[in-house]
């Protein structure tokens, strides 16, 4: 198997799809000729032309409202929104009409729609393009929500969103795109949206994370191994929404303690939403209060502070001795 960056894996997840399935589009600012900002729609205008592969206006509510009539008309667009923190524009869309569209017609009309953005801190960016609002798109009914933390996951589940019925938002995070590479497939492989994933395997603490947290919580959980003898359990949620609560609840009744780390803001997080669920299925279990590790309740820093805001695995260890000692 190729050893491939994330954005490399996301560029052939949309060549292989669109060379399997005609009705797959994509669209969005610079997705064309300059093959996207970071370059994950690199090379399809090439292949299939500028009727798949298509440029837009710069107007986000423009271009989810035109996915949402293809959608809706038998097209699987895949739109891109160049930065997270410019899909607020397109809110309206989204939650007035693509996650709406399957109850208000009975059923009788499906959005299969993708809506790719970067997310998330750790390039040194601008304003507006370092936010981490998953929470905004979890909360929402009728939409999913996926993060891949990984070469191979962002293949497999991007392919697994196109071929959804229902509106999935695809987060990528941006901290990863050339962080490092893994061994992908050329022959197709897709992961099942709405399960997370053990990706390392304990007994004595469960920590749960995904998107660009995964690698320092790995860090942090080679660190316990290594300096105090602790096995952690680390899961990927890999989905916000649908959120697969059977697998961590299962391992929390294992190993009696939690971390949860995300970098998001934390009040009202996705590590809100886990610990409580935590509390409903394995609260007799439970040894010790469940910890978070996350980003601040602030707008995310410029340069110089970038690095404080965004957790790191000093940070996700000191939490997860906290626990383990309580």
């Amino acid at each position: 198997m190729a050893k491939m960056t994330m954005i490399q894996a996301l560029n052939m997840a949309l060549h292989q799809e669109m060379e399997k399935d005609d009705r797959v589009i994509v669209l969005g600012e610079d997705v064309g000729r300059d093959g996207g900002v970071f370059r994950a729609t690199e090379g399809l205008i090439d292949r299939f032309g500028d009727q798949r592969s298509l440029d837009t206006p710069l107007a986000e509510s423009g271009i989810v409202g035109m996915s949402v009539g293809m959608a809706v008309y038998g097209l699987r667009p895949v739109c891109e929104i160049q930065f997270s923190g410019f899909s607020y524009h397109n809110f309206h869309q989204i939650e007035n009409h693509a996650a709406r569209l399957r109850w208000r017609s009975g059923g009788r009309f499906h959005v299969p729609m993708v809506l790719r953005t970067p997310y998330g801190a750790g390039v040194r960016a601008l304003e507006h393009h370092s936010e981490s609002r998953e929470a905004y798109w979890g909360h929402t009914p009728g939409i999913k929500m996926v993060i891949p933390s990984g070469p191979r996951n962002a293949r497999a589940l991007l392919l697994s969103a196109i071929r959804d019925p229902d509106p999935v938002i695809f987060y990528e995070p941006k901290a990863l795109y050339r962080a490092f590479r893994e061994e992908v497939p050329e022959e197709e492989e897709t992961m099942p949206i709405g399960k997370s994933q053990i990706v390392r395997e304990g007994k004595e603490l469960t920590m749960i994370a995904y998107g660009a947290m995964m690698r320092p919580t790995l860090e942090a959980a080679d660190q316990l191994r290594e300096g105090d003898g602790v096995e952690a359990e680390v899961i990927d949620l890999l989905t916000i929404s649908p959120l697969d609560d059977s697998l961590f609840s299962q391992s929390v009744r294992k190993t009696g303690h939690a971390l949860v780390v995300h970098e998001a803001p934390r009040s009202f997080g996705p590590a809100a939403e886990v610990v409580s669920r935590l509390v409903e299925k394995s609260f007799y279990y439970l040894e010790a209060p469940i910890a978070r590790v996350t980003g601040f309740d602030l707008i995310p820093p410029l340069f110089a502070r970038e690095e404080v805001y965004l957790p790191d695995a000093k940070r996700i260890l000191g939490a997860a001795k906290k626990v383990l000692n309580s």
